[in-house]
């Protein structure tokens, strides 16, 4: 770990000599000037924990000295640094890993009805409140782009824009397939029933990022279906577009404008391939590591929401809550926090600093 520093200390003093040296180019200025914040919590962690390391060096020459009241306040040091250099040694490996660079970005999350029939629309609504719920507890803004109703007050799919800061950190460990256990309400038996939906976390992408020939795209319009067969559009306002290398198909009725509809099936298509080429970068990286947080795989059960027992377990990294109530409210920041917990620790692991 200590080498790793040394290098990023090196880096630091050649950033400090080239502001100083070529201070007239403003863009190599601002350049070098966002390099050297992004190392200062380095930097400033590695003299923290070095003197702590030295302070406990020192403490432990005087703890075995001849002056008795000098040992004992060197003792008293030391219980104070045992606690304090394992923790600061944690903060800087942590600052040593490799940031995501979605983390800070927006968040489009897609939700889609599994097994279950009705159940599973039902569920699947239940989870995008869940999820907005919890957006409004962190005072973030909404957008709903696209939805696709079933018939008893569920969604066959619902995709939306959550934006906030470290939207995207919050909620990437959420794909996957979640499963409900309870009973429907229209089981007259009053058995339990067992349903699933499927989440896709997706980073919000711009244009710049993400460049879409329109070679690359097919676009189909046609009139957008209301509930029950109400409130259909009687102009064709409705949007499909199907990307033609990567076989992608997104659609988008909910506005009524045509231009509308086509600009969010637009960003949604961009944060697919983002996440396509995010994916194959993970995996070159990663070929040698499967980490349970965080592997995005939709075929993996990462949750059980068990309404009898008003339980949710996640099978990921063993949380249980029997509150199920206030997770489907939104309260969803403990289990996020024991997520990222578990994702640092393997990152760290796989880094050979665990």
């Amino acid at each position: 770990m200590l080498d790793k520093i040394v290098g990023i200390e090196a880096r630091y003093q050649e950033i400090e000599k080239e502001l100083t040296e070529d201070a007239s180019n403003y863009q190599r200025v601002a350049e070098l000037s966002k390099e050297r914040s992004d190392l200062q919590p380095i930097i400033d962690k590695a003299n923290a924990y070095r003197s702590a390391l030295q302070r406990q060096a020192d403490a432990k020459e005087m703890a075995y000295g001849k002056d008795a009241e000098l040992a004992e306040l060197a003792e008293l040091e030391l219980s104070e640094l045992e606690a304090e250099v394992p923790k600061l040694e944690h903060e800087l490996k942590s600052l040593l890993l490799p940031t995501d660079p979605r983390d800070k970005r927006n968040v489009i999350v897609e939700i889609r009805a599994g097994a279950g029939g009705d159940e599973a629309g039902i569920f699947a609504a239940d989870l995008y409140r869940m999820y907005t719920r919890f957006a409004e507890r962190h005072n973030w803004k909404q957008e709903l782009l696209s939805t696709s109703h079933t018939g008893v007050g569920g969604y066959k799919e619902v995709t939306f824009l959550l934006k906030g800061k470290g939207a995207f950190s919050r909620l990437k460990h959420e794909s996957g397939v979640h499963r409900v256990q309870r009973v429907p309400a229209t089981e007259a038996q009053g058995r339990i029933h067992t349903s699933t939906a499927t989440v896709a976390v997706l980073a919000e992408v711009d244009e710049v990022e993400i460049k879409i020939p329109e070679s690359d795209i097919k676009m189909d319009v046609y009139r957008s279906q209301g509930a029950g067969g109400q409130n259909v559009q009687k102009n064709s306002t409705a949007v499909r577009i199907t990307h033609l290398p990567s076989g992608i198909v997104v659609q988008c009725q909910d506005e009524r404008s045509q231009l509308q509809n086509r600009l969010r099936a637009m960003a949604i298509l961009r944060a697919r391939l983002y996440e396509r080429e995010e994916e194959k970068r993970r995996a070159e990286q990663e070929a040698t590591r499967r980490s349970q947080v965080g592997t995005g795989e939709r075929s993996e059960k990462i949750r059980t929401y068990n309404y009898p027992q008003s339980r949710v377990s996640d099978h990921r990294v063993g949380f249980t809550s029997h509150n199920l109530p206030a997770l489907m409210d939104g309260d969803l920041d403990e289990l996020f926090d024991e997520l990222a917990t578990q994702d640092e620790a393997d990152r760290l692991t796989a880094a050979g600093m665990g």
